[in-house]
């Protein structure tokens, strides 16, 4: 399902539906097994390591980017070797598919820069 997530686009999401359920949640979240799910259940996060500040600014502009073009924006920390991602849709103050299908899409973007690090270290 991964796949089937991850080639999906973020829909608007004009509220007035509920959010997903703990249940519904935690089965999509099985497709981006590094997030966590908090107690809240209103929200995923996860927390990416880099080997420097400039590894992490950049996969930061990449996440900006991805989130600009699926018009669907997490709040993002970041500093020195690290960056934290956290997703909610928050006209409906909770989860929806699309938390998940950029959660998929953010670890796509995350591999791929942890690859592309490698090849200039070789």
């Amino acid at each position: 399902m991964t796949t089937a997530l991850a080639d999906k686009t973020c829909t608007p999401c004009r509220g007035g539906i509920p959010p997903l359920e703990r249940e519904e949640a935690e089965a999509l979240r099985a497709n981006c097994k590094d997030w966590e799910l908090p107690d809240d259940g209103h929200r995923i996060e996860r927390k990416f390591h880099f080997t420097n500040f400039r590894e992490a600014l950049n996969f930061v502009e990449g996440v900006g980017e991805l989130a600009e073009a699926e018009r669907h924006h997490p709040e993002i920390c970041f500093g020195w070797g690290y960056a934290k991602v956290s997703l909610q849709t928050k006209k409906i103050k909770g989860l929806h598919e699309n938390d998940f299908i950029m959660a998929v899409k953010i670890d796509r973007l995350f591999d791929s820069t942890r690859a592309s690090v490698a090849d200039r270290n070789k």
